[in-house]
């Protein structure tokens, strides 16, 4: 188990091999709850020592322990019990998950069911994992195998930090594989408490490993480290370059969900009332801190002024408060970095274009990152507002012209993950996301995500996919067998 409670601050460690252990260095770092800035945990900060480490664990349970040899039945299994754990402890994680990250409760507690949710599935897609027989010109059977890529680094953001666990875990472990999981440094709590159950429903030692620590001293061993053989990364496009670059030298296979600057276009034959619940729901739910965030409010010129009016009327009634709060629609941003990150760009927006609501730091609290649900105004595509992925409750509502400006305007992105559209036209709607560039594209709604339906982007919002079958084929690799039938020998001279 992590180590004991002192003075409300709980001192974890790292689980590796089936076992607690502290860094090889002794370290340690704060974890803070952003709503009232305390230290609330000490965790280990690991180095490449530890990583290496973890990795030999990693890579001895997939070639020498039990893992290798088991069924696809047995996997999902594990899975399954993996999945009721998160369900009976739900309200424990749900507030943890909270606490750390600064999510309203209720919004955490919908997390937490996902996870569980995403274990269960892929628990049951364990034994779905389907070979081929290749019809070949000649007295022979062709097969197409399907096998577990090996060892794979997992890197996760702090946004969604059990669910994003889950969606990266469940897929590689269904597939057979073993895993290091390196949390946030920011977001590492819940990640922690569940590995408390990991040998409980039956995993190996080796078979995941948790190890926390920051990008440069642990991340970058891991990605580096000739014996993983596939790293996947949620994370910022910046740091997902640097990944590709680092991974390219012992060729090991990426995924990366990068970030997003996500239009969500309202032509002016769209419900009214429910465009104006989805332009704000797009881009304020869990603070604006996801990657999807409908960001970029593309509204067509006949009802834009309205539009805008009605948005800034009702985001005045969004309520700040305690995560812990059930009536809090938005807490406080994740870190200190991050609130001085969002602040600094609601400064550049009122420099760009013009100010609606917003704008500033909610004064309210004595403590704690919180910030304005922000809108700006008659916003220009180019605006570094329009273009730089903020991560925060900023609203860039931009007008358009028709059908054609909207895709234009929608399209003028380096990112490519998601994009909504708004119209009863059925015809306009399929137009527009046969045209748009992204990889997930709403109608008439913003931000739902299921564990059976593909999640990634185009550009460099990444590439490969999670959930899904998808997800589970980024951990498989595919081999093809050739069986002669034909007992005559080669005749080759």
């Amino acid at each position: 188990m992590p180590g004991g409670v002192k003075a409300d601050v709980r001192t974890y460690q790292m689980y590796v091999n089936g076992e607690w252990v502290d860094s090889k260095s002794n370290k340690t770092f704060p974890v803070y709850d952003p709503a009232t800035e305390e230290v609330i945990a000490q965790v280990p900060d690991a180095n490449a020592d530890d990583v290496n480490r973890a990795v030999a664990a990693a890579k001895a349970a997939f070639e020498d322990g039990p893992w290798g040899s088991a069924t696809a039945q047995e996997r999902g299994r594990v899975l399954f019990r993996l999945s009721e754990k998160i369900r009976q402890n739900t309200a424990t994680l749900a507030e943890l998950e909270s606490r750390n990250t600064g999510k309203p409760i209720v919004e955490a507690e919908f997390d937490i069911a996902d996870v569980a949710t995403c274990f269960e599935y892929y628990g049951g897609l364990a034994t779905k994992i389907l070979g081929f027989v290749n019809p070949v010109p000649d007295n022979a059977v062709s097969l197409t195998l399907k096998e577990p890529i090996g060892v794979a680094g997992q890197i996760i953001p702090w946004n969604y930090p059990l669910l994003m666990a889950a969606w990266k875990l469940a897929p590689a472990l269904a597939a057979g594989c073993t895993c290091i999981l390196k949390p946030a440094e920011q977001t590492p709590i819940t990640v922690l408490e569940m590995a408390n159950w990991l040998a409980d429903v039956g995993l190996p030692p080796g078979v995941v490993n948790i190890i926390t620590g920051f990008g440069e001293t642990c991340g970058a061993p891991l990605v580096q480290h000739p014996d993983v053989n596939k790293i996947a990364f949620t994370g910022s496009a910046a740091v997902g370059k640097i990944i590709v670059k680092q991974a390219a030298d012992t060729v090991k296979r990426v995924t990366l969900e990068l970030g997003g600057k996500s239009p969500n276009i309202f032509f002016a034959d769209a419900d009214f009332e429910a465009a104006i619940d989805g332009a704000l729901f797009g881009v304020f739910i869990n603070q604006g801190e996801v990657c999807s965030a409908g960001s970029r409010i593309l509204v067509q010129k006949p009802i834009y002024k309205q539009f805008v009016d009605a948005m800034t009327e009702k985001a005045k009634k969004v309520k700040l408060g305690a995560p812990l709060d059930r009536d809090t629609k938005m807490g406080p941003l994740v870190s200190k970095d991050q609130y001085d990150r969002v602040r600094s760009y609601q400064e550049v927006g009122k420099k760009e274009a013009k100010l609606a609501f917003g704008g500033g730091r909610a004064e309210q609290f004595a403590k704690g990152y919180y910030v304005q649900p922000t809108i700006f105004y008659d916003v220009t595509n180019s605006a570094r507002i329009a273009r730089e992925e903020i991560f925060g409750p900023v609203a860039t509502v931009i007008p358009f012209e028709d059908e054609k400006e909207a895709v234009k305007i929608a399209n003028d992105s380096p990112y490519g993950l998601a994009a909504a559209v708004w119209t009863r036209d059925i015809f306009k709607a399929f137009r527009a996301v046969k045209a748009i560039r992204a990889g997930i594209v709403w109608v008439n709604h913003m931000q739902p995500t299921y564990v059976e339906a593909p999640w990634g982007g185009y550009k460099q919002s990444g590439f490969g996919r999670e959930l899904g079958p998808w997800g589970i084929e980024e951990y498989l690799e595919t081999k093809q067998v050739y069986i002669n039938l034909n007992e005559a020998p080669i005749a080759w001279y």
